[in-house]
């Protein structure tokens, strides 16, 4: 990456009227969260049927060991990394409006990011199948499984979206009405494969915005979306920008 994309793309994010940043599973590789996708994901490990909808109902003993492998266990110890911190040092420069996420561990809360879209739902929750409670998942004692809702004894689910499970409406509503208000979008470690979350950054571009891309590798936005690509690690490529902006 040469200095000059670098600094078009900070000069591009200082001007901008309204910006937010598009992220994936790379920018939480760092703090130690495996991707899905790609050598040594999740779905190099485990078949992805155990996280259908409709599988996990008819078979929750089967499925809920492995959530709590994959999700729960050791995950009160990572920690957001560089790049969570420099998007939330952006967001309180006032230089991005808002984050949207596929992520669902809150990392991006965590750092201390405080507008953010969680396309996939989230860890910290757990909602009862049964009687539709939502409950903070910190409470909820994961030694017995399936853990029975605390109010009716029903199955509970992470409040993640599974396969054949639609995305939240309200969080699809609102960040895609943000995204075609928005002139700038910061695409973080994610490859654009998964509908309809990776539209976003699409939506910044049909209406005349600027895509600016951090990728360790190419992804489908390299050549057909993103104005200025800068590959490398997030936790280092984001601060670096970060500081560009800030002291630019």
């Amino acid at each position: 990456m040469s200095n000059h994309a670098l600094e078009n793309a900070a000069e591009a994010l200082r001007n901008a009227r309204c910006a937010i940043a598009f992220t994936g599973a790379g920018i939480s590789v760092e703090s130690g969260i495996p991707p899905f996708r790609g050598p040594g994901g999740i779905w190099s490990k485990y078949d992805p049927e155990l996280f259908d909808k409709g599988y996990f109902k008819r078979h929750p003993a089967e499925v809920w060991p492995v959530l709590r492998k994959i999700f729960y266990s050791g995950m009160e110890r990572v920690k957001p990394n560089a790049a969570h911190l420099a998007l939330a040092e952006l967001e309180a420069a006032g230089r991005i409006a808002a984050v949207v996420t596929q992520n669902v561990d809150g990392l991006h809360q965590k750092a201390g990011s405080s507008v953010v879209y969680e396309y996939h739902g989230a860890l910290r929750r757990m909602q009862c199948m049964e009687c539709r409670a939502f409950f903070d998942s910190d409470g909820i004692d994961l030694e017995v499984l399936p853990p029975p809702c605390p109010a009716c004894g029903g199955l509970l689910k992470p409040d993640v979206v599974f396969f054949n499970e639609g995305v939240p409406e309200d969080v699809h509503r609102a960040a895609t009405d943000l995204a075609r208000r928005s002139d700038c979008c910061l695409v973080v470690g994610t490859g654009g494969q998964v509908a309809p979350a990776g539209r976003i950054p699409i939506l910044v571009k049909n209406a005349g915005g600027t895509v600016i891309e951090i990728n360790r590798q190419d992804s489908l936005y390299t050549y057909n979306t993103s104005d200025y690509f800068l590959e490398g690690k997030a936790g280092d490529m984001l601060p670096r920008l970060a500081r560009a902006v800030l002291e630019g």
